[in-house]
């Protein structure tokens, strides 16, 4: 089941038949207000097979010796523009932000690069950080300035404000 502010989906297999009421009861679920289901990974019994073959788990989040640090951002319509991260061992370590003003325009990557930067100023330089996102942008914006790479530069890279940031931090 899918809930939004303005709509609401649930999926079943094409030959299950729905009752009445249990449309009701998932109508009731649905509408009740009770804020964000926290998510529970369970790393023993069947949950870790499943835990385990995620992306996380597949790229070794799981066992890492270092933090493990989550970020996002979002550009809505209407120029709302939001970041955040979260510490995934250390789930009350969270920072949200707002990024700019919404006249000032931004770049799909901007909310993006400052979840990144966060969480970089969050990590000890000392200790080793697994970062997990979303946008391919932000990879490729960062890569170009990890290890020895060409002839980078910013002049003329969106978001260079932020991206000097990232690369200070690095």
């Amino acid at each position: 089941m899918a809930v939004s502010e303005d709509h609401t989906s649930c999926w079943v297999h094409k030959d299950l038949t729905v009752t009445t009421q249990q449309i009701q009861a998932l109508l009731t679920v649905a509408r009740a207000s009770g804020g964000k289901d926290g998510c529970q990974v369970r790393l023993t019994g069947i949950e870790r097979e499943y835990w385990m073959g995620t992306v996380i788990g597949r790229l070794g989040g799981y066992g890492f010796r270092g933090t493990v640090t989550a970020g996002d951002g979002s550009n809505q319509n209407g120029g709302k523009i939001g970041t955040g991260y979260v510490n995934l061992q250390k789930q009350r370590k969270r920072q949200k932000r707002k990024v700019g003003r919404e006249e000032e325009g931004s770049s799909s990557n901007r909310p993006e690069l400052v979840a990144f930067v966060l969480a970089l100023r969050s990590t000890p330089v000392t200790k080793p950080m697994l970062y997990l996102c979303d946008k391919q942008a932000l990879l490729k914006a960062v890569k170009g300035w990890v290890g020895e790479g060409g002839k980078a530069t910013l002049v003329g890279a969106p978001d260079a404000d932020i991206l000097l940031e990232a690369i200070e931090e690095l």
